[in-house]
């Protein structure tokens, strides 16, 4: 059974086409690259996926479960959100051991004490993600990398079977971006996480573990399958409107403008 299987899907808004006929499949144990220029559809197909904008025509279906004939409430948990819209909503005063703990009901801003079950559970989490030494730290206090390990942990909470990582790395400096692509491959390895899907405008923070790609260009699929095969420097070149080569160096891709 696919974990995600979208068929024709159009989405269409004030008249405006913004998805179009978009054919994909997430098999078990994949792990998938989303890529695009602003404007390409990204955004759009993410919220299809996750429930939160209905399409204009064509199927969805999680775990074999179709949007529309199944309650969007209850399918929607099974696919985790990492982006920055999660982190502007949690308050200030919320320690990474309550942010974690939310995940549990897909909650934001716990307030009721964590303890019990929930809160060996969330101390799990936090030492999954490499954060254990943080649990009591407020997140204003949180660095941008923590913040997002923090987050991964909280979507490990809800044990979804699909994580997706919206541009995880918007708003790191260079070196933060390293340890948390570094961290992000000790995490693909473990037997316990769920599929990934990673959204990223650069090809360099595409990791090993990520075998497929998904390349969208005005609304359209413009390549799909094998990470080689779509992230090539004829396929970036098309997608970004720009002469572009792509290279290959200790097995991370490189961009050279031309």
């Amino acid at each position: 059974m696919a974990i995600i299987s979208i068929r024709d899907l159009c989405v269409v808004r004030s008249g405006t086409p913004i998805l179009k006929a978009i054919q994909w499949e997430v098999a078990p144990n994949e792990n998938w690259v989303i890529l695009g220029a602003n404007g390409s559809g990204k955004t759009t197909l993410l919220s299809c996926v996750t429930g939160y904008v209905t399409p204009s025509s064509g199927t969805i279906e999680v775990l074999g479960r179709e949007y529309g004939k199944t309650d969007w409430r209850e399918l929607r948990k099974e696919v985790g959100l990492v982006s920055s819209s999660i982190r502007h909503w949690i308050e200030d005063r919320q320690t990474a051991l309550e942010v974690v703990a939310s995940g549990r009901d897909a909650e934001l801003n716990l307030w009721r004490p964590v303890k019990g079950t929930l809160l060996r559970d969330a101390r799990q989490k936090l030492r999954e993600v490499e954060c254990g030494s943080l649990g009591e730290r407020p997140w204003a206090y949180l660095s941008q990398g923590e913040r997002q390990r923090v987050l991964i942990g909280r979507a490990l909470m809800a044990r979804f079977q699909i994580l997706i990582l919206d541009e995880p790395c918007a708003g790191l400096d260079p070196v933060a971006r390293e340890r948390f692509l570094q961290f992000l491959s000790r995490l693909a390895a473990s037997e316990k996480t769920p599929n990934l899907v990673f959204v990223t405008h650069h090809v360099e923070e595409i990791l090993p573990c990520f075998g497929k790609a998904l390349l969208l260009k005005s609304g359209r699929i413009l390549s799909h399958g094998p990470i080689d095969e779509v992230i090539s420097s004829p396929n970036m070149t098309r997608a970004f409107n720009s002469t572009i080569a792509i290279e290959r160096n200790a097995d991370r891709f490189q961009i050279r403008f031309t």
